[in-house]
């Protein structure tokens, strides 16, 4: 279980153009790493869009954005094709950042349960500790509080 304070788990993945993208890169930078279930559903979608519509503003506060999902390199790069998305987007297929971080959990949709990741944004400070765990965020309102508390 992570907790405030701690060193926020590193990883390295690919982007969305195939590059590899680690944490470590980011050292010296406030980053705001969001979970998401899916590229191009709905709450995911919307999620995405607040925080490209609010990417200016993180910019200004030397804040990195970087999404991650399960999804492939391809389906990122449709995925920020599609909605202008301007910030980092990484592959996680085999689930190691996503495990690393407690997100892959067990979920209830549609009277099944199954494992699944668990919408969460995590906020990293300049030295790489955790500074804020946000579980289960609402997509439409989550760029909008991370700007608000920082």
């Amino acid at each position: 279980m992570l907790t405030i304070g701690t060193k926020a788990p590193s990883f390295s993945l690919q982007n969305s153009k195939g590059e590899t993208v680690s944490l470590s890169d980011f050292l010296g930078k406030k980053v705001v790493l969001y979970f998401y279930p899916k590229d191009n559903t709905p709450g995911c979608t919307r999620q995405a869009c607040a925080f490209a519509g609010a990417y200016d503003q993180f910019l200004q506060k030397n804040i990195q954005v970087i999404g991650i999902s399960k999804d492939s390199v391809a389906s990122h790069q449709k995925f920020a094709e599609k909605y202008n998305l301007p910030f980092i987007l990484l592959s996680d297929k085999d689930l190691t950042a996503i495990q690393a971080y407690g997100v892959w959990q067990e979920k209830k949709m549609c009277g099944k349960t199954g494992m699944g990741v668990v919408r969460t944004t995590f906020i990293i400070d300049e030295q790489g500790n955790i500074q804020r765990i946000m579980p289960k965020v609402k997509p439409d309102t989550n760029a909008q509080e991370i700007l608000d508390l920082i």
